[in-house]
């Protein structure tokens, strides 16, 4: 290696090292953007995941949110019942019926699944994240809790111009 290129590569090493020291001044002299959390709160997106809310007339006890859960943290009772028919001359219908729903939170990895799989539109998202427990076994909540968050969903967006109409041959 001649005297050249060494000086050459310490003049390199100096640039960038500089240029590193460059960007880290400008970040110290911005103001500070931390919320100081449990006294001062920002108000979450609209369409924030925060915990599964449960909306219970929707549930037929399906099980696929249940059965698609990668930590079955979820757990669904149900039982069947007789119930008129909707049309007269009809036959009598057999209705599942909602027991038990529970969301262990102290297992779930709030990945959506749950959410996506619901072919009844019974769980969603709600922007609800400050439910932590003192206990972890208070974190298994059953459908009365779940079915409280169900007033915090916001109401979806409607659909884009055109969205809904049927395309099909003229």
């Amino acid at each position: 290696m001649t005297m050249s290129s060494a000086g050459r590569t310490a003049g390199k090493q100096v640039k960038g090292m500089l240029g590193g020291l460059g960007v880290t001044l400008r970040t110290m002299l911005r103001p500070a953007v931390t919320v100081q959390y449990p006294h001062e709160k920002e108000a979450p997106t609209p369409r924030a995941r925060g915990v599964i809310a449960l909306l219970e007339e929707n549930c037929t006890v399906c099980m696929l949110c249940a059965r698609s859960c990668p930590d079955w943290c979820i757990y669904i009772e149900g039982h069947k019942e007789k119930r008129p028919p909707r049309r007269e001359g009809g036959r009598e219908r057999t209705v599942s019926v909602l027991d038990r729903f529970d969301i262990d939170y102290a297992l779930c990895m709030y990945c959506g699944i749950c959410v996506e799989v619901c072919p009844f539109d019974a769980l969603h998202w709600s922007p609800e994240f400050e439910y932590s427990e003192p206990s972890i076994a208070k974190l298994l909540h059953d459908k009365d809790r779940l079915g409280e968050w169900e007033a915090t969903v916001p109401a979806a967006e409607p659909l884009e111009l055109g969205a809904d109409i049927k395309k099909g041959k003229k």
